[in-house]
């Protein structure tokens, strides 16, 4: 076997792999559409936190501290409305816990008048896609069913043949046993349940292809990443229907680096409105607001040097992740809330409040 073919039999496991874990998970279902989230008035009070990564414990903490569930993870918040803004998954190890969490929330805040939404964020459309370079292995192990070797093996069976044809179409020899080795460290067990999880199909799939990239309340932007000059002409309405839109593409959609779920300037990946990146200016993020008919943007997916919330931008501007993980990947990082509420921008951390921006400014 040349050595090259390692890799392509690699390449085409990841394609026949997602097919295979379709075929295990059943017929799509219909597709379901929900109504953009873009004109939301409300006198409650607002409350939203950035990236969890898998915190689940620090986020169930930072939820009580804000007065939104109780030691029982019940909803308490009344009316509040809490956003979250995505990149729930990866990295840490309990992020099923924290994506279950979200998904409890919802009903329950909606009987008492109140509403959660949960955002898309770049790691959640990576696990959509199967990009697995950030999932950590407690993840797996999250997803691992009673008979997950008897499913990797199902999955096994079908790879390995249509791996074989394809490679041999190429005029290349087929190593099996070096193919094996390599499934089996692509695939660790619960690897194929977590697909079939995040599949069109599957039960967190499904959700997650229902949610929106973003959500304006009271003329306030709140989304993952940013809205970058050229996004921000779609409006909101729009970037969440293209959104949803190429999540039900089969694959990731053509011309990655020009969508909005996978391009460095969607509103999932922009990090230009808080790395100071020269081109952005007081002028440019007036002109970006104004083409959203809003007055201020909240962005999670970039941690501040100080794992700090911060308000730039005369306020116009409010960078929310604090990096909750902490550890290894974000040191120092710390669990985070903002609330808006009288017009006061405040940080909740546990044990102390922050004003961002007074009411009035």
């Amino acid at each position: 076997m040349t050595p090259t073919l390692p890799r392509v039999a690699r390449a085409f496991a990841a394609a026949i792999l997602l097919a295979a874990t379709l075929v295990l998970a059943g017929p799509p279902a219909a597709a379901v559409q929900k109504s953009a989230s873009c004109e939301v008035e409300t006198t409650a009070r607002v409350v939203a936190v950035g990236d969890v990564h898998g915190a689940y414990d620090k986020f169930q903490a930072i939820l009580r501290e804000a007065g939104v569930i109780d030691n029982r993870r019940r909803w308490i918040g009344g009316k509040t409305i809490l956003v979250q803004t995505g990149d729930v998954l990866d990295r840490g190890p309990d992020s099923r816990e924290a994506l279950d969490l979200l998904r409890k929330l919802e009903p329950e805040a909606e009987r008492a008048g109140g509403k959660v939404y949960a955002l898309l964020g770049n790691h959640e459309v990576m696990r959509m896609l199967n990009q697995r370079e950030y999932i950590s292995a407690g993840e797996f192990e999250e997803f691992k069913s009673f008979d997950a070797e008897g499913l990797r093996e199902s999955a096994w069976e079908i790879v390995v043949k249509q791996a074989a044809e394809q490679t041999r179409k190429l005029g290349k020899e087929f190593d099996e046993r070096a193919f094996r080795k390599l499934f089996l460290q692509d695939n660790p067990l619960g690897a194929i349940e977590m697909q079939i999880a995040f599949a069109p199909t599957g039960d967190y799939g499904k959700w997650l292809r229902e949610r929106d990239a973003m959500v304006k309340i009271n003329g306030i932007v709140f989304l993952h990443g940013g809205i970058s000059p050229s996004v921000a002409p779609l409006g909101c309405a729009a970037i969440n229907a293209q959104v949803r839109a190429e999540l039900k593409l089969p694959g990731p959609p053509p011309e990655q680096e020009k969508a909005l779920t996978t391009g460095p300037d969607g509103p999932l990946w922009y990090r230009g409105l808080v790395d100071g990146n020269a081109a952005i200016g007081q002028a440019e993020i007036d002109a970006i607001l104004k083409q959203l008919d809003a007055r201020a943007i909240v962005v999670g997916h970039t941690q501040p040097p100080d794992f700090k919330m911060r308000a730039t931008f005369d306020g116009k501007v409010i960078q929310i992740d604090t990096g909750m993980l902490g550890g290894t990947f974000f040191p120092g990082g710390m669990p985070s809330a903002l609330e808006i509420a009288g017009g006061t921008f405040t940080a909740i951390y546990e044990g102390r409040r922050e004003v961002l921006v007074p009411s009035g400014r």
